[in-house]
């Protein structure tokens, strides 16, 4: 599934929110073992492999969502010498009401983060 703005929560655990009405929240639940691959500016390029688990539901500030954490294990780099990632994926919102929810999902994860360490 498409993850958009995960936040760091401490070593080894990353947070992102999954809509409470998306059958991916059921998966994640049924098959905890995930990994996330993450290619961003700055040269970030890796994935992480772990456990998710529901941390919030509902989000704090963003009730249709809840918060998953994923506790990584292993985490494959995958930069090479040869090769700089200077751009993650674009997205284009069209609908410019998304954004604000986006923002206050960001702050609720960030939030989380911060209490969950």
């Amino acid at each position: 599934m498409p993850v958009t703005a995960p936040v760091r929560s401490g070593d080894g655990r990353i947070l992102i929110s999954v809509h409470r009405g998306h059958r991916s929240l059921e998966r994640l639940r049924a098959q905890p073992q995930v990994a996330l691959t993450i290619l961003a500016d700055g040269n970030e390029a890796f994935t992480a492999r772990g456990r998710a688990r529901v941390a919030q539901e509902p989000m704090a500030g963003a009730p249709d969502w809840a918060a998953v954490a994923i506790d990584g294990n292993h985490v494959d780099d995958h930069r090479q010498p040869s090769e700089l990632v200077d751009a993650g994926a674009a997205i284009h919102r069209t609908d410019p009401r998304a954004e604000p929810g986006l923002q206050e999902r960001v702050a609720a994860l960030t939030h989380l983060a911060g209490t969950i360490g």
